[in-house]
């Protein structure tokens, strides 16, 4: 059995400037499965880099208020709320609250840097 507490895992800057705590990562930890997970904390009127992957991502808001950019398209987002992120989509989100917005990566196949490019 394998179980994470968010609250204990190593906290780092991303490459798009979001507060991150990888959760499951098959290339890291003893797990079969095919996708990574993370939590994302961006601070109140924060905005994270835009970037694109060479992978899809979904995005699973727990807490918060945003205003999700994917290419030309945006639209608010708020808990409960999930975001399909296409391969090579130009991407980024902004903190459009009064408090951290707080979200789940759910990156497949599993996120690794070499995947991620800011925009070019």
């Amino acid at each position: 059995m394998l179980i994470r507490d968010v609250n204990h895992r190593q906290q780092k800057i991303a490459g798009d400037k979001t507060v991150l705590r990888e959760i499951l990562n098959p290339d890291k930890d003893p797990v079969g499965i095919r996708y990574s997970l993370a939590q994302a904390v961006l601070p109140v009127a924060g905005i994270s880099l835009p970037h694109r992957m060479k992978t899809s991502e979904v995005y699973y808001i727990l807490s918060g208020k945003g205003l999700m950019h994917i290419d030309e398209e945006m639209s608010a987002v708020g808990p409960g709320m999930t975001i399909y992120i296409p391969p090579q989509d130009l991407q980024f989100i902004e903190n459009i609250g009064t408090e951290d917005l707080c979200f789940l990566c759910i990156v497949d196949p599993a996120w690794r840097k070499e995947d991620e490019e800011g925009e070019s």
